[in-house]
């Protein structure tokens, strides 16, 4: 019997394994994949997270200090930071990665394995997988549900429902000349935002966020910025997927725990989840060891890693979600006049200056934001 099965090969999942096998303990990680990448993902992470982690510069595509934000008119925001700010990840490389951080301190992957159920027993959990055709049941003392946005499998383990949610849709296209990341507000992405961030000198991802058909919306933008000479063709592939915005009911029972898109441990202003992801993962490591330990695995004990991630996090996604739902109501005329506002006032120096702005804790921004009164100000009538 393994100590901890891990449901999900991603960076939050191989973190949770990593961190569980230095401690000693037995991890299997079942992936669904064939192998990892292709996530739809922008892959930005903030200096922090690339700091805090020890990610290796070989999966950093590119590193940012400065970006152009434009209006639904075309008004221009130019922030930028004399230190770099945020990286821009080879996500594939980056999966692989910390998936063989993990495999050096002792666990074991298995791919191409399809997660089905678990049945919680008196003393172990009972996963049902697929693989290759055939069904097998693993055993182990502990679940920990790495698998993303997955809400059929969550409400299967008994883990509730994401409250909330959006959809991606990205693109790598050739973009030559781009050398920082561009965000867009308007139709193109009705309430949310596109994006264009380059990766060398000549690709570049370009996506978008909405609540429902994500690449019909990034198929016209594609067509427009091609038109516009920013990419040179809009025949490309498109990659799919799911945020949530809001934690799911709760993220822990007996014997399980939830890390990362699983527990909507995300970013509700950029949907950006891979560093939130990692720190829960820290935490579910060592709640989980300590409940090993103690031969507890109850759901009265495993509260206790709600209550520290929510501790760790809680504040800062609330204030990130009020902010979101705040600019889903503005319509484009507001949103000018916060460009206008903003701009009218310094906001750009302000940012460039300021020593609480953080590209990793998006709530520091927000109240920067309302301590101006911008937010108050743009979305009067």
């Amino acid at each position: 019997m393994h100590d901890a099965v891990v449901i999900g090969g991603g960076p939050a999942g191989s973190r949770a394994a990593q961190r569980l096998a230095e401690k000693g303990r037995s991890v299997l990680v079942l992936e669904r994949k064939t192998d990892l990448g292709n996530k739809c993902c922008t892959g930005i992470i903030g200096r922090e997270c690339a700091d805090t982690f020890n990610i290796e510069d070989k999966v950093i595509l590119r590193k940012v200090n400065s970006a152009s934000l434009f209006s639904p008119s075309g008004n221009r925001l130019y922030v930028q930071r004399e230190e770099i700010q945020a990286c821009i990840l080879d996500r594939g490389a980056f999966d692989i990665a910390m998936a063989e951080r993990a495999q050096r301190a002792g666990a074991e992957y298995r791919f191409d394995s399809r997660v089905n159920s678990v049945t919680i027993e008196p003393d172990h959990a009972a996963v049902a997988v697929s693989s290759r055709g055939k069904e097998e049941q693993i055993t182990a003392k502990c679940v920990v549900a790495a698998c993303g946005f997955a809400p059929g499998l969550l409400r299967r383990l008994g883990l509730g429902t994401f409250r909330d949610y959006t959809y991606g849709a990205q693109a790598e296209v050739t973009a030559p000349g781009l050398d920082e990341v561009e965000v867009y507000f308007g139709d193109m992405a009705p309430d949310f935002f596109a994006w264009l961030a380059p990766l060398t000198p000549s690709l570049a991802r370009v996506g978008l966020l909405a609540r429902k058909k994500p690449g019909d919306y990034l198929k016209k933008w594609l067509e427009h910025l091609k038109s516009e000479g920013k990419i040179v063709s809009a025949d490309v592939n498109i990659h799919y997927g799911a945020i949530p915005l809001k934690p799911p009911t709760h993220t822990y029972s007996e014997r399980m725990i939830a890390v990362g898109d699983a527990a909507g441990q995300v970013k509700p202003t950029s949907g950006g989840g891979i560093y939130y992801g990692l720190l829960c993962a820290d935490i579910a490591a060592d709640v989980l060891h300590q409940a090993l330990t103690e031969d507890d695995l109850s759901a009265k004990r495993l509260a206790l890693y709600e209550e520290a991630w929510r501790r760790k996090l809680g504040k800062e996604i609330r204030t990130g979600y009020r902010a979101r739902k705040l600019i889903e109501r503005l319509s484009n005329k507001q949103i000018d006049r916060l460009f206008k506002i903003a701009k009218s006032i310094g906001i750009e120096e302000a940012i460039s200056k300021a020593s609480g702005v953080s590209f990793d804790w998006h709530g520091r921004t927000v109240k920067q934001l309302i301590k101006y009164r911008i937010l108050n100000i743009a979305g009067r009538p």
